[in-house]
């Protein structure tokens, strides 16, 4: 058994940003860099190239004011262009800090603040884009700079080792935030993503279980005026002498009776064991599950163990036959020849073992099992079976945990035969 995918279309790995958050955090920025240049300039009354350094500032608010008329605020851009705004900020933030002090500078650790934000929005790439210009920045800042505003009557000098210091306390945050921070946003968002698609294919079940109820309801309500459209068919032909006229009249007598054979087979739907509200023995409820997997060349069996006590009747939901048949079709895709299905129990629980005759789990993925996105199928195979996103198992565990069960995934044997067990306190899953 390998691992099952899902051809469901999900979101990508990231969000697109609305162009007012960057927006927003440039103007943020202006603010903060207009109050500490004037601040510097007048109320501590330290020289620094005020002129330069206001024209930097304007350069942002210019960026501002043109991308909100040019593309509105509630304009969602895409990866590229926000890593474009990101890294615009990141180069005007550096030449502010060269025009006053460089890296002696104690806002120089701002240069973090967009690697921050590529990290937790964007792809792993615009993040390696801006970790890599920040730092490239940083080392020029240590070496190319004009000195830091201060006292006129006081001389501050920085210890070259000072300085370095610094550099290399922006670097390691700055590979920290790149690493750290965009795989835990990362593992984040696909979670979300992963969680999204087990409830889309939940409701997805729901529905289509839904839909015999209301099918017998159709046939219920369509019953009585089709049968008194036949009765009158009958009263009407038996007047009619024979002629064109009691042939259109028993043609109408034929469609009426279809009819009723159609709305007889929608009836019965309600009565099929695919009823989502019956309560059956497990082994009837693993019958079910299996009866439309098999037919694909593999053999699919079920055996029951005697237990202690009677056997456990469980009531049906979506998300438990979904979780099963999601588990058991795996185990049948990557399966040589059989797949054998076992359940038993005891008065405390249920168990249920689903086991195969393939290749098993690989080795170095099993303690992994049931994360999201986590496949053996490549996305684009030769032989014509498309890979898939790596949901199956996840879909199924999450599914299945809801009903109280517990998963462990090992195989069977050293040369594969992949086991799937799922334990269930009993009194949980009979009051399910």
């Amino acid at each position: 058994m390998a691992l099952a995918d899902t051809s469901a279309t999900l979101p990508g790995n990231w969000r697109p940003l609305r162009l007012a958050t960057l927006v927003g955090l440039r103007w943020l920025a202006i603010v903060g860099q207009t109050a500490g240049v004037l601040f510097v300039q007048f109320g501590l009354n330290f020289p620094l190239p005020l002129t330069e350094c206001l024209m930097l500032i304007g350069l942002s608010v210019l960026l501002n004011l043109w991308v909100i008329f040019r593309l509105g605020e509630g304009y969602r851009t895409t990866a590229t262009v926000a890593t474009v705004h990101l890294s615009f900020d990141l180069c005007q933030l550096a030449a502010l800090l060269a025009l006053t002090g460089g890296l002696q500078n104690p806002f120089s650790l701002l240069l973090l603040a967009p690697v921050s934000v590529s990290a937790t929005t964007l792809p792993q790439r615009s993040t390696v884009i801006l970790a890599t210009l920040a730092i490239g920045l940083a080392s020029l800042l240590s070496v190319y700079h004009m000195d830091l505003p201060w006292d006129p009557d006081a001389r501050i000098v920085f210890d070259r080792v000072y300085v370095i210091g610094i550099w290399v306390s922006i670097l390691c945050g700055t590979i920290f935030i790149a690493a750290y921070t965009n795989r835990v946003a990362h593992e984040a968002r696909q979670l979300a993503d992963a969680l999204a698609a087990t409830e889309l294919a939940l409701s997805r079940h729901e529905q289509l279980s839904a839909l015999d109820g209301l099918a017998a309801a159709a046939a219920h309500e369509l019953g009585t005026p089709l049968s008194t459209i036949a009765l009158a068919a009958r009263e009407i032909r038996d007047e009619v002498p024979e002629g064109p006229v009691r042939e259109d009249i028993e043609l109408i007598m034929s469609q009426a009776a279809r009819c009723r054979e159609i709305l007889g087979k929608l009836r019965s739907l309600r009565d099929t064991p695919g009823d989502p509200f019956a309560a059956v023995p497990v082994s009837a409820l693993l019958a079910e599950v299996i009866k439309p997997l098999e037919g694909g060349g593999k053999v699919i069996s079920v055996r029951t163990g005697a237990g202690a006590g009677a056997e456990p009747v469980i009531r049906r939901n979506a998300g438990l036959l979904y979780g099963l048949g999601n588990l058991i079709d795996n185990a049948a895709q990557f399966a040589q020849r059989a797949v054998l299905v076992e359940a038993s129990w005891d008065k405390q629980a249920l168990t249920v073992t689903i086991t195969d005759d393939g290749p098993g789990f690989p080795s170095d993925l099993i303690t992994r099992l049931g994360e999201p996105y986590l496949t053996t199928r490549p996305r684009n195979a030769d032989d014509g079976e498309p890979g898939g996103l790596g949901l199956g198992i996840f879909i199924s565990k999450t599914l299945l945990e809801r009903t109280g069960a517990k998963l462990s995934f090992e195989n069977e044997a050293a040369d594969g035969h992949a086991q799937v067990r799922l334990i269930w306190p009993r009194a949980a899953i009979e009051q399910a």
